[in-house]
């Protein structure tokens, strides 16, 4: 056993001493790159594709908010586009659906106030599911819970 935690061991040096010598530093450090957005951004609320998302918009601006911190009169503004759309997975032989995957998109670009040139742009899409096998007040909570993590 301990054949096996020396190489690991050793390989996790040998990692670390690479990242350290490339001059990697954590963004979210206490002197990292992170700090100089925090409090400088200035984040509506996001344009949705229909009125069913505005949970899903609150979730994204309360996160956001937190990693860089809520502000009303920064030098910086995200704007966003966020789309949500759910669909049944698993379907079963008499045609019910016994699990679904909530897709969500968000466009984003970030804008400098003081000339309105706009610093970085993008897309981002990802995708969660839960499982409906339980009862309805369960389907329902499922469906809720991946939107808020």
């Amino acid at each position: 056993m301990s054949l096996l935690k020396r190489p690991l061991l050793t390989l996790t040096l040998a990692a670390a001493l690479v990242a350290s010598a490339c001059g990697f530093t954590p963004v979210y450090a206490p002197v990292g790159g992170g700090n100089a957005l925090y409090g400088q951004v200035v984040i509506p609320v996001p344009d949705q594709a229909d009125a069913t998302g505005d949970s899903n918009a609150y979730f994204l601006v309360r996160d956001l908010e937190q990693r860089l911190g809520r502000s009303s009169s920064g030098n910086y503004q995200l704007n966003l586009t966020l789309s949500t759309r759910s669909e049944g997975q698993a379907i079963t032989a008499d045609n019910s659906i016994t699990r679904y995957s909530i897709l969500g998109a968000a466009g984003y670009s970030l804008i400098r106030l003081s000339d309105g040139m706009v610093i970085s742009s993008g897309t981002e899409s990802n995708f969660t599911g839960y499982s409906a096998t339980g009862s309805t007040v369960e389907t329902l909570a499922g469906d809720a819970t991946p939107l808020s993590a």
